[in-house]
């Protein structure tokens, strides 16, 4: 039941937003790619780094992990390093990263209490951390096109899972989009619709063609 006296022009508090999220990603590495087959592993990439580059335009804090790196499972992602060059990698040996110390200790440090989250697989490796979080308080969105499982049925029943235990299933250009909100906030305009063009597909080449043809200063 609506009361039409307490409806204002405001946000949900449900909503992502530079302040109240971070970003956690989890195993984008050779060896994980080369059991995910649930998706393009190229359209995966490219989510991947398009999450990465929102975080990095917003300033949204940024855990990255990978699993048995020099033993197994190879180095991060060179184009999510390339994103953040600087950035420390929490290497760990469990497959939950939730129960990796350093890890949690990291996201704890971000202050945050939306986790934005994507990796692989996410059966194994995304499934695990999300239920983890959500046990203990944190609200997590799992971005599903920057994650990958085994198998097309191996990621769905996983993202069903997350789901049901109240995990709120993403894209990368919804939380990049959703981050932006407002095209009238020209801070971060032209970096928005720089990462839409060189990540968002057709999106992104309506963009270059709208404001080349027709104006410089055409709306997403």
């Amino acid at each position: 039941m609506v009361d039409f006296d307490a409806v204002r022009a405001v946000p949900s508090a449900g909503l992502l937003t530079p302040d109240n999220a971070m970003m956690l990603f989890v195993d984008h590495q050779p060896q994980m790619f080369f059991g995910a087959g649930s998706a393009d592993r190229a359209g995966v990439v490219n989510a991947t780094v398009g999450l990465a580059k929102a975080a990095r335009v917003f300033d949204v804090p940024v855990v990255l992990s990978t699993v048995a790196a020099e033993s197994f499972s190879g180095p991060l992602l060179p184009q999510l390093r390339e994103v953040f060059p600087e950035q420390a990698i929490v290497d760990r040996t469990s497959m939950n990263a939730w129960e990796d110390e350093a890890l949690v200790e990291a996201v704890k440090a971000t202050g945050r209490t939306k986790i934005v989250l994507s990796g692989l697989w996410t059966e194994v490796c995304l499934v695990m951390p999300a239920l983890s979080a959500l046990a203990q308080g944190y609200e997590v969105y799992v971005v599903a096109d920057a994650s990958a499982g085994v198998t097309p049925a191996a990621h769905e029943h996983a993202m069903r899972r997350m789901t049901a235990a109240g995990a709120v299933p993403v894209t990368w250009l919804q939380v990049l989009l959703e981050l932006q909100r407002d095209w009238a906030r020209t801070e971060t305009y032209a970096a928005t619709t720089q990462v839409v063009k060189e990540h968002g597909g057709a999106y992104g080449l309506g963009l270059v063609y709208a404001h080349a043809m027709v104006d410089p200063h055409a709306a997403g």
